[in-house]
């Protein structure tokens, strides 16, 4: 099968988007982007045994190839749109690129995303590319530049799971539904596009927790040139992480664990009724765990007393430092 086939059996759908003037097939895609809207665009790279494990299914992997996308576009408070796709792969093997392309159109297909174009390549491994634009009303993108000191810094759902899920899969076949829930949140994260795009206006920044919570905070403090405090006693730490890991083992997940895909944010203190009520109205839990604070870098305390804790999140070009 040569990369025409490929692309044309695979990847070629007709597209329900007004706005697709051009799409999959052509030297380029041609889109009509709508008014008075500002652009968002974002891009994420998966690269086999790194960023996901062999034993994942294609399914599983072309779907978080555009989940981990998704985040980007929900920490922005933006909409998704469109999206193109670069596919690296050792040799084109049907069932494999049937499960892909599956994972791949059920993820897109659940927040009306069109694939516009891309290419498909030869090579030692797989590697795949999606670059996702979305639209924001002018003005409203959220940031990562803007907390300040007096925020409350929150996250969304309950960070720790995929991370712990991630172990899951890669250990023992046989595993309690508790573990096979974890296993889960790392198969098929969840982006929080609801969550973003009513944030916007309502939290003062906002980052995707893809590297660890406790790295990511940093990241936006840092972007925001203000400090932090976490409390480790404040952490939403699931049932079935509980059950699995124990207390500790949890909280080390949830600080430092990647993959998870949910918000952290900061808001004023005064928004905190708002903040109950839109984690009431979307059934999910958005927890205070800290406040932003005058200076630099991120502490954390846990019942009022200071925790020593450092994890940078993972590193794509080095080792953590713990």
């Amino acid at each position: 099968m040569d990369e025409f086939e490929l692309i044309r059996k695979y990847f070629t759908r007709a597209s329900a988007d007004p706005d697709v003037l051009v799409g999959v097939g052509d030297d380029g895609a041609v889109l009509r982007p709508a008014p008075g809207r500002d652009q968002v665009q974002v891009i994420d790279t998966l690269v086999e045994g790194i960023h996901y494990p062999r034993e994942l299914s294609a399914a599983d992997i072309g779907y978080r190839a555009v989940a981990v996308n998704l985040s980007d576009i929900a920490a922005m408070g933006a909409r998704p749109r469109w999206m193109t796709l670069a596919l690296t792969l050792r040799a084109a093997d049907p069932a494999w690129l049937a499960g892909f392309a599956e994972g791949l159109f059920e993820a897109a297909g659940e927040h009306g995303v069109t694939l516009v174009g891309g290419d498909t390549t030869h090579g030692p491994r797989t590697v795949i590319s999606v670059n996702l634009t979305g639209d924001v009303e002018p003005g409203r993108a959220l940031t990562r530049s803007r907390a300040r000191p007096g925020d409350r810094l929150f996250v969304s759902g309950h960070p720790g799971d995929a991370a712990a899920g991630l172990e899951l899969l890669q250990g023992p076949a046989a595993r309690q539904p508790d573990a096979e829930r974890l296993v889960d949140r790392f198969r098929r994260p969840a982006a929080r596009l609801e969550l973003g795009a009513r944030l916007a206006g309502l939290a003062t920044a906002a980052i995707d927790v893809s590297d660890g919570l406790y790295g990511d905070a940093g990241k936006l403090l840092a972007a925001s040139s203000v400090g932090g405090r976490l409390d480790i006693g404040r952490l939403p730490l699931s049932r079935e992480l509980l059950a699995v890991a124990g207390r500790s083992r949890a909280s080390d997940y949830a600080l430092g664990g990647g993959d998870d895909y949910e918000l952290c944010f900061s808001a004023p203190a005064d928004a905190a009724e708002q903040i109950a009520a839109l984690a009431a109205k979307l059934g999910l839990p958005l927890t205070d765990i800290g406040e932003v604070v005058a200076g630099a870098g991120l502490s954390c305390v846990e019942n009022g007393a200071p925790v020593e804790y450092r994890h940078a999140g993972y590193l794509h070009f080095g080792e953590p430092s713990t």
